[in-house]
């Protein structure tokens, strides 16, 4: 894998449809914490140290990639090692896919670069282009991932960050997706 975010992406190992969803939300420390690997100032809470969750979810809001950075860590940076994070999809009918069609996603990854670089891959690209696309167009698919995000805040252990190493922080990432895959999945087979 190439150059990844610091703490990179972690895999959920959950089989998804078509299309994909970016989103990202910041946590911070816990009292009396001063930061750790996988940290940075946050420029939405008066500079304190605190970390980036990016989620990478299907077209359902289930989980398939995970990472985290510092919070001053702008959004595009993970784009690119969240994609090569995603595992094998496969459908149920018609030809069996490695990969999904479309990313969705919002103006912060927008660039010439990010473009070639999905559609080499095979990726059609929905990113929202500043100054030209309202943000409303893309709240009726938006809503997918902030939901996603909104299930692994769920779990107590990531809406503050408690753990110094940022591979601690990972893991428990990596367990609330994989805990929300099951739920999903339970749902389904009953």
């Amino acid at each position: 894998m190439a150059s990844a975010p610091p703490g990179g992406p972690g895999r959920t190992g959950c089989a998804g449809r078509a299309g994909l969803g970016l989103g990202d939300r910041r946590c911070s420390l816990g009292p009396g914490q001063k930061g750790g690997t996988l940290t940075g100032p946050n420029p939405v809470d008066r500079g304190k140290k605190g970390s980036k969750l990016h989620v990478l979810s299907e077209a359902q809001g289930i989980p398939l990639a995970v990472a985290v950075s510092g919070a001053n860590t702008h959004d595009s940076l993970a784009l690119k090692p969240l994609i090569r994070g995603i595992p094998a999809v496969r459908s149920r009918r018609g030809p069996r896919r490695r990969r999904p069609v479309k990313l969705r996603a919002d103006k912060a990854y927008f660039s010439a670069e990010h473009l070639t670089w999905l559609r080499e891959r095979g990726l059609v690209p929905r990113i929202a282009r500043p100054g030209i696309e309202s943000s409303e167009r893309l709240g009726r698919h938006r809503w997918k991932i902030e939901r996603s995000i909104a299930w692994l805040f769920g779990y107590r252990r990531l809406t503050v960050r408690y753990e110094r190493k940022g591979s601690h922080f990972l893991a428990f990432l990596g367990l609330a997706a994989a805990l929300t895959c099951y739920k999903k999945l339970a749902k389904l087979t009953t």
